[in-house]
């Protein structure tokens, strides 16, 4: 963990920002009002900021995002190795694992919030987001990967890369629907089948996605968020029968996962068993971790990924700059790169930039202040801003095909024009 040596100061704020049981940290405008009147510095000292993250660390399925915690801290320590942010070094907490259980999610905010007094969570990376309204009511600045409806529209909560499931009003970013019509050589008389979880994320991918390709052209002949949230499905016959058949008695061109890594192995190594030669997609599997077992390499084989930002084999200097700072916060050491760590690392590079430019009298209203003009252009993500990426996606991205044991660049990291989502 990342942790300033503590002061006085740090120990009398600490002792007056006592928060009750189920609502707010005490701001000097009265008991028991949530979150934080003008001039507000909860977790703020005269040198440091307190931060932590919320992160599947772990899961029942095996599924970890532990990596992200990883990104969040290798950001962090550049940025204290800087100076800080105006002069105050970050106080990273470390990730609190909510096993994508909603009551863990929900009781890591509180203890962030009520107990560490924390100033931001960043990041904040899992499928379930209970603690979202908890952490609007306390108005507590949230960064992290836009893939939930709590990420779109709320005050104080900001996708690093913007919103991407979006209500009536926004857009949807196109880049997975026109990557994949780019390597199908075209959209216009190509289906695709859409399959999720069970789950509010499952839901809303669909929902999202199946609107998406329509709109670049594509036939959707299966959409459904049929799969079991809790458990991996030992049998993938029936959804594969399903998907088999959903083009007017044939397969479809493509079909896309909106899972994470142990189902879409299963469901992918299920559809090859079958004999399916189409295009295989999900935005889960950018990870070189996964081809250490030949079974998963192979299952994975030729599955082309989505990513949300520059592939790892870009040459961008933004790039060489994020191995270098993984590999700092690694203690010196290589290790694998994978889409988790970036995930981290682009939420603490968005709240980082945003307090810079909040100034040195950092306080909840004046990080708001400095988020309502924030932009910036050329990272990771393409080009930010707020507060449109509370509503808009930045609409910008890859896709990596696995191909003999290593990913290729399979369409190039490139900014679309998204789409009104209706």
């Amino acid at each position: 963990m990342l942790r300033p040596i503590r002061t006085l100061a740090a120990a009398a704020a600490a002792l007056a920002l006592v928060s009750a049981c189920n609502s707010a940290s005490t701001n000097g405008t009265g008991p028991g009002k949530p979150g934080d009147g003008p001039g507000n510095s909860r977790g703020v000292t005269a040198d440091s900021i307190k931060v932590g993250g919320i992160v599947s660390m772990t899961s029942a399925s095996g599924y970890s995002k532990k990596d992200t915690d990883l990104g969040a801290k290798a950001r962090y320590l550049r940025a204290n190795a800087e100076g800080g942010v105006n002069g105050r070094k970050i106080d990273y907490l470390g990730a609190e694992d909510d096993g994508q259980d909603p009551a863990k999610n929900m009781a890591a905010a509180r203890k962030l919030v009520q107990q560490d007094k924390a100033f931001a969570v960043s990041p904040m990376s899992s499928v379930t987001f209970s603690g979202a309204d908890f952490l609007e009511q306390e108005k507590v600045p949230t960064f992290g990967w836009g893939t939930l409806p709590s990420f779109c529209g709320p005050k104080y909560i900001y996708g690093f890369n913007g919103c991407l499931v979006p209500t009536p009003g926004g857009t949807l970013n196109q880049t997975w629907p026109e990557g994949i019509a780019t390597i199908l050589g075209g959209a216009r008389g190509k289906s695709v089948a859409v399959i999720a979880n069970d789950s509010d994320a499952g839901k809303f991918g669909i929902r999202t996605f199946q609107q998406g390709f329509a709109s670049a052209g594509f036939t959707v002949s299966y959409a459904k968020a049929s799969v079991p949230a809790t458990a991996v499905p030992s049998d993938w016959s029936a959804y594969v029968k399903e998907i088999l058949e959903s083009n007017g008695g044939k397969a479809p061109d493509a079909v896309v996962s909106v899972m994470q890594t142990p189902n879409n192995i299963g469901l992918f190594t299920a559809l090859k068993r079958s004999g399916y030669k189409g295009l295989l997609s999900d935005p889960t599997d950018y990870d070189p971790g996964l081809l250490a077992k030949d079974a998963t390499k192979q299952a994975l084989d030729g599955v082309h990924v989505l990513l949300q930002f520059q592939p790892f084999e870009s040459t961008d200097p933004k790039m060489a700059q994020f191995k270098a700072d993984i590999k700092a916060a690694a203690g010196g050491q290589e290790v694998p790169l994978n889409m988790h760590m970036l995930t981290g690392y682009m939420s603490a590079d968005l709240f980082v930039s945003i307090a810079q430019k909040a100034g040195k009298d950092l306080t909840v209203e004046s990080f708001q202040s400095a988020a309502q003009s924030f932009s910036d252009t050329g990272t990771l993500v393409g080009d930010r801003a707020e507060p449109k990426g509370q509503k808009d996606s930045f609409g910008c991205g890859a896709l990596v095909q696995l191909k003999n044991g290593a990913y290729e660049v399979s369409v190039p990291f490139k900014c679309y024009e998204p789409i009104p989502f209706k």
